[in-house]
């Protein structure tokens, strides 16, 4: 089908060529997607009542108690030849309670209530056994299960437990919406429960609501993105071997208490986000979802195909029906019961492709995101169906793409072609910063480089820039401060000790690098748990190899609230980015117009949201008088100033004296020009005032 503007040959399903018309060779591609996700849409239309109602399965699946009391349970086993649910309530015993199964492979059961009381106590083990064709017995936990338990002490394997609270949680703050939260400028903070304590153990939902939120408020952030949430069997995955896909992490309390966290935030006017994990799943089959009804292709692709080789895990086949039905009705899941406001969804890239970016580099060229040698198109139909059923359900929904390879489209609407996203990961930005660090003298940092990086996004393609996070603090790396500064971290930040030229630099960089990233690297801006003060060292969970220590898998707040400690100033510095974002929202603002990048003087000047940028990364030379254009005449003063002795800088300029006035001559582009002292190492934000 084609336009109905007859000088437009833009089909439907491929308007995002208006956009890019480079992509005019692939437009068939671009066609042949979106009719996929459309007939799925029109088929759950037609079938279920449509997506959205297609995706509250977890309704329909799983245990729920009637109003009468009774239990009633569901499962998709269409492997198995008998199943019963068997569970502390009736002994275990395998022929008490047998399930039925009608034709679509759906056992079911229902327990009548005594006199109104589920035959089922609150809080106790059950599991549901299978018989498989060949006669063997195998006994799994519900698969839409949304508890389950792990006593170390007795065995890692999880049970599953019946979750039924006497006080169902009663939320308080549903009065504020979602689309009164909705961020125009999205500042991410990115954290884990379990490392939020400074203590050598597992930290709680409740000890984050009370403990971290305030910290997160206080320092202007407006989105939190909570990882490791969805429940997983080995705390060192970092939450990314999924075992239960509906059950929320026990290690950190119970179901009520992230509701009460979610709840707070809310109170706090912040969104949140899950780190959700649909691109893979824990191999476990004892408390997973492998092998569930003995077969190793039910929620999964078979042989090779449905195995990671890298992550050592198994990938779903997204064709199928009841595989869509149980992802899409998780993601609702968490919306209806959690009230989570979105998700970052993990791993986008091993999705995209058939190769899963496994020892494959991409580009840029186009031809490497098109075609049925490359791309998986049942993935892609199920994030476009994610992404529709989503904003279908709340267009202040948002959700963000890990996504490496830069595939064009993926954040721009299903009916222009595109997978729907609102975000993606501008995953180039920190591995920058990273090499830059480890391998480039100060002295021969590529100023062009940097802005190349940092402004290299599609067009009309939302990014969230971000400078570090929890990737390049896992063990093997170490987080910027201490590449910056490394072991004088434990010797010299004290500010009753020597500043050391090391620690100078280490501080003065660390704001810089977060302040161009922040400003000019996308239109949402994201920070890892403790990387705003300098978090020393590295990530690295409890395990097998380090001792079971959870010595670097804490947050060391400690080190922050020392105020003899210069950590304070990096702390300082990263809210004032935050709040100064807040009065003038240049990540909700047009791309930046930058005017220089000047290899000899490292300097970088731009221009964005009405403000001006100023970055001297010169590593000893400051600048007196230093020219540069700025496009709209006027008075100009300093409202961030990376030099300020409260960010831990040497206060070189005087603020009381610093009013700039525009000269009309033409400089570096732009109409304008100013002239301003600028030390070495540091950056000024400069913002109209007349």
């Amino acid at each position: 089908m084609t336009s109905s503007n007859p000088d437009d040959d833009v089909p439907e399903g491929a308007g995002i060529l208006r956009i890019d018309p480079w992509l005019s060779p692939f437009k068939y591609d671009l066609v042949k997607r979106h009719k996929t996700a459309v007939d799925w849409i029109d088929r759950l239309e037609r079938d279920e009542g449509g997506i959205v109602q297609f995706a509250q399965g977890y309704s329909n699946f799983g245990l729920h108690v009637l109003a009468n009391g009774d239990i009633v349970y569901r499962e998709w086993a269409p492997n198995a030849v008998d199943a019963s649910i068997i569970g502390d309530f009736n002994n275990w015993n395998r022929g008490q309670h047998r399930m039925t199964k009608d034709d679509y492979g759906v056992w079911s059961i229902t327990l009548p209530s005594n006199n109104g009381v589920p035959l089922i106590p609150h809080d106790t083990k059950i599991k549901i056994a299978l018989t498989l064709p060949n006669g063997a017995q195998v006994d799994r936990l519900p698969a839409w299960i949304k508890r389950v338990t792990q006593d170390l002490s007795v065995s890692p394997v999880y049970d599953a437990r019946f979750w039924n609270p006497p006080q169902p949680y009663q939320w308080k703050h549903d009065n504020v919406t979602r689309a009164q939260r909705h961020p125009l400028s999205a500042k991410i903070y990115e954290a884990h429960v379990g490392i939020s304590t400074s203590e050598l153990r597992v930290g709680t939902y409740n000890e984050f609501t009370r403990d971290t939120l305030p910290r997160i408020h206080k320092l202007g952030y407006n989105v939190i993105q909570l990882m490791a949430i969805m429940e997983h069997a080995y705390y060192a995955s970092f939450g990314y071997q999924v075992t239960s896909f509906f059950a929320v992490s026990s290690r950190y309390g119970t179901p009520e208490d992230l509701k009460n966290l979610v709840d707070e935030a809310h109170r706090l006017g912040m969104t949140v986000l899950l780190d959700v994990v649909h691109s893979h799943a824990c191999k476990n089959v004892l408390d997973g979802i492998n092998m569930f009804d003995g077969t190793d292709y039910q929620y999964f692709h078979g042989g090779p195909k449905g195995y990671h080789s890298l992550w050592d895990s198994r990938l779903f086949n997204y064709g199928k029906y009841e595989v869509l039905r149980f992802l899409l009705s998780n993601l609702r899941f968490y919306i209806d019961e959690y009230h989570f406001d979105g998700f970052r969804f993990d791993g986008v890239t091993s999705m995209l492709y058939t190769h899963h970016g496994i020892g494959t580099g991409f580009s840029g060229g186009y031809h490497e995101y098109f075609g049925d040698d490359k791309v998986d198109p049942e993935a892609i139909n199920y994030l476009i169906l994610a992404n529709y059923m989503l904003h279908k359900l709340d267009p202040n929904i948002i959700t963000i793409a890990e996504d490496v390879s830069g595939m064009p489209g993926l954040c721009v609407p299903m009916e222009l072609g595109g997978v729907g996203f609102d975000y993606r990961l501008a995953m180039a930005i920190p591995d920058m910063w990273i090499k830059l660090l480890k391998e480039v003298n100060d002295d021969d940092w590529d100023m062009g480089k940097i802005v190349y990086e940092l402004t290299n996004r599609r067009y009309k393609e939302k990014t969230v820039s971000y400078a570090e996070s929890h990737d390049q603090a896992l063990v093997g790396d170490k987080t910027l401060a201490f590449w910056l500064m490394d072991k004088e971290m434990y010797t010299n930040m004290s500010v009753l000790s020597e500043l050391t030229p090391i620690i100078d630099r280490g501080i003065a960089l660390h704001k810089l690098i977060r302040l161009i990233s922040h400003t000019l690297g996308g239109e949402a801006y994201l920070n890892f748990e403790g990387n705003e003060f300098g978090h020393p060292e590295w990530l690295d969970f409890p395990r097998e190899g380090n001792g079971n220590s959870f010595w670097y898998a804490r947050r060391q707040w400690n080190v922050l609230d020392d105020n003899l400690l210069r950590y304070k100033y990096l702390n300082e510095f990263d809210s004032a980015m935050q709040h100064t974002e807040e009065t003038y929202g240049w990540l909700r603002s047009d791309p930046a117009y930058v005017s220089l990048k000047h290899e000899g003087d490292k300097m970088i000047v731009f221009e964005r949201a009405g403000l001006l940028f100023i970055f001297n990364f010169h590593p000893t030379q400051s600048f007196a008088d230093y020219r540069v254009g700025v496009q709209v005449p006027g008075k100009y003063q300093i409202v961030l100033d990376s030099d300020e002795d409260k960010f831990g800088g040497h206060a070189r300029i005087d603020h009381g004296k610093s009013e700039f006035f525009t000269t009309p001559f033409a400089w570096n582009g732009r109409d304008n020009f100013i002239q301003v002292y600028i030390p070495s190492r540091v950056a000024l934000v400069l913002a109209k005032v007349d």
